[in-house]
C-alpha cells in the first residue's frame, strides 16, 4: 500500500525501468508480462526531459517530454498510480513538465489523447484541443 502523504515532485528524477514498468502497469492496466521495458536506457537518449512525482519514496506518477530540437515539446506517457489518480498528480506532472520545457526554451506543449482524457488535458491542465492525426504503423 502507498502511504498518501505529500509527493515529491523531481524533473529528470531517478527512475528505474522496473518501477517505471510496473507504474505503467497499474496505470494503463497493461498485463505483466513478465520483463521490464528499457526506460532508463529510451528517456536518457530520446527524452528533453521526464517528471517523477513520488509518495514516500515510492513512484506514483510520471511524464515524459520529447522534444523536436527547437520550440516544440510533446508529452509522452502521462501515468498516475490508481491509487492517486484524481487527486491532482497528473496535472501537477503536466504542470512541472510545461514550466521544465519552457525554461529550455520551448514555446509550445503538445499532447495526443483519447477522448475520454479530454477533460483531464483541457480543463486541469489548460491545453487547448486541436485537430490533429495519427498513423498507427505497427499492430
Amino acid at each position: 500500500m502507498i502511504d498518501d502523504q505529500a509527493l515529491d515532485y523531481r524533473v529528470r528524477g531517478d527512475v528505474s525501468d522496473r518501477e517505471l514498468t510496473d507504474l505503467h502497469r497499474s496505470a494503463f492496466g497493461v498485463d505483466d508480462d513478465g520483463h521490464d521495458e528499457p526506460w532508463h536506457a529510451r528517456l536518457r537518449e530520446h527524452s528533453l526531459l521526464w517528471v517523477v512525482a513520488r509518495a514516500a519514496g515510492e513512484l506514483v506518477g510520471f511524464v515524459d517530454v520529447i522534444g523536436d530540437g527547437g520550440v516544440h515539446a510533446v508529452l509522452l506517457d502521462t501515468a498516475v498510480h490508481p491509487e492517486y489518480q484524481r487527486r491532482g498528480v497528473g496535472a501537477r506532472l503536466v504542470s512541472e513538465a510545461a514550466a521544465a520545457a519552457a525554461e529550455l526554451g520551448c514555446h509550445w506543449l503538445h499532447v495526443d489523447y483519447e477522448p475520454h482524457l479530454a477533460t483531464f488535458y483541457e480543463q486541469s491542465c489548460g491545453m487547448r484541443p486541436t485537430s490533429a492525426a495519427v498513423l498507427r504503423l505497427r499492430r
